[in-house]
């Protein structure tokens, strides 16, 4: 398990998502609208279904391929998310009319823009944990008190479980593709039945491991293309993995490999703890209102504005333009990077899905809050913040809770 800052602390446990209102989660948009383009910009809330399904439905509703329905971000499928998504050339009315499963259309603006990945200033959270180890009353206190530590000294900014995958293996995937290791790729992608999963893709697992490809097949849900387009190849190609690997879409693929990255700078960050707000020698550091970066050469000169939250120290996200340490900071990152043994044909394979750079090791919430309620399913302790883009709620959760929520 990954270090803990607030160890001071004991955990209040307690669980998330009982119900889909548990998890509110609402975009902070990065521009707003300008009021004229062609692109309309439509806010969408959507519950209980991942980003590219509702983005799926709406395209299949509007006749459009789902590449033209531009968007920030990514939200949580269990949950009730509010995010922006644009189309060029549509009438409001349009996307007024539309009855979507899952989805409603609650604002709409012109810009002359398309949104791209990325384009968010943050997002705001209003999160209930329930079933909780502690009294209520003592339970808000420790989460106020261990705000206050994180609002000063800032969050982990480990990446979530979430980036890999329900079976946690998403950083294998990324490691059999930068090696070149198409077979296992296909063997960890499509078996390996695990405890936990739905019935259908252990099953679906199992009958792969049987080389009944056309079982396997039949058990998959539709909504795993990529999982059933590779079955149906093994079936086409009498078992041939290297054409089923060839037909995994890259962007599934460039997940994977940026859940390696991400593995990597979690075990970076967790080599730094519980320092995450001190500099070392040889560190690049963050500016936080810019994204711009230098390299630490006197500690005692930058310290002060790292404690005032304006720069922080960096981990690795592996590849072309990660800017390598030195120093003192060095020897603590490249010990942990010299134990991969990428070799160079694996940092270009590497270098076809991902770009590399440095990543802070820490966040700050900002506008938090913390009370109690009841409903009738019982108390529930309520949190709210904003995190800036990129950083995972359930990473400020878990100091909070002292578990892997």
């Amino acid at each position: 398990m990954l270090s803990f800052l607030t160890t001071e602390y004991a955990g209040v446990g307690g669980v998330i998502k009982t119900r889909v209102e548990d998890f509110f989660v609402e975009e902070l948009p990065l521009h707003q609208s300008c009021g004229e383009g062609t692109q309309v910009y439509a806010l969408i809330e959507k519950r209980e279904i991942s980003t590219m399904d509702a983005l799926g439905t709406i395209a299949r509703a509007l006749g459009i391929r789902r590449q033209d329905i531009g968007y920030a971000g990514q939200k949580d499928a269990r949950a009730v998310a509010r995010q922006w998504i644009s189309i060029d050339h549509i009438k409001i009315e349009k996307l007024q009319e539309l009855l979507i499963p899952k989805v409603k259309m609650l604002e709409f603006a012109h810009h002359d823009k398309k949104l791209k990945v990325g384009q968010l200033a943050g997002n705001r959270f209003v999160i209930r944990l329930r079933k909780l180890q502690r009294p209520m009353r003592e339970a808000v206190k420790i989460a106020k008190d261990v705000l206050e530590i994180l609002g000063k000294r800032g969050v982990p900014n480990f990446f979530g479980a979430q980036r890999f995958g329900n079976r946690s293996d998403s950083q294998h995937l990324g490691l059999a593709i930068i090696k070149g290791n198409t077979e296992e790729f296909v063997d960890l992608l499509l078996g390996g039945s695990s405890d936990g999963e739905l019935p259908a893709f252990s099953e679906a697992r199992r009958l792969y491991e049987r080389r009944d490809y056309k079982g396997a097949f039949d058990k998959w849900p539709y909504s795993f293309a990529d999982q059933r387009r590779a079955m149906k190849t093994l079936i086409e190609t009498d078992g041939n993995k290297r054409k089923a690997y060839n037909v995994v879409d890259k962007h599934l693929k460039k997940f994977f490999v940026s859940a390696y990255q991400s593995e990597l700078f979690n075990q970076v960050l967790d080599a730094r703890m519980p320092d995450i707000d001190k500099l070392l020698t040889g560190d690049m550091a963050y500016k936080h209102i810019s994204g711009a970066m230098f390299k630490v050469e006197d500690v005692a000169l930058e310290q002060p504005r790292c404690e005032a939250f304006e720069i922080s120290p960096t981990g690795p996200l592996i590849g072309g333009r990660m800017a390598a340490l030195t120093g003192p900071a060095g020897d603590i990152e490249n010990r942990i990077l010299a134990k991969t043994q990428l070799e160079k044909k694996d940092l270009e394979q590497l270098g076809n899905y991902v770009r590399g750079g440095r990543r802070p090791l820490r966040f700050r919430p900002r506008n938090w809050a913390v009370s109690s309620d009841r409903d009738d399913i019982g108390q529930y302790l309520e949190l709210k913040f904003e995190l800036d883009s990129g950083s995972y709620a359930t990473t400020l959760l878990r100091e909070i809770s002292k578990n892997d929520i």
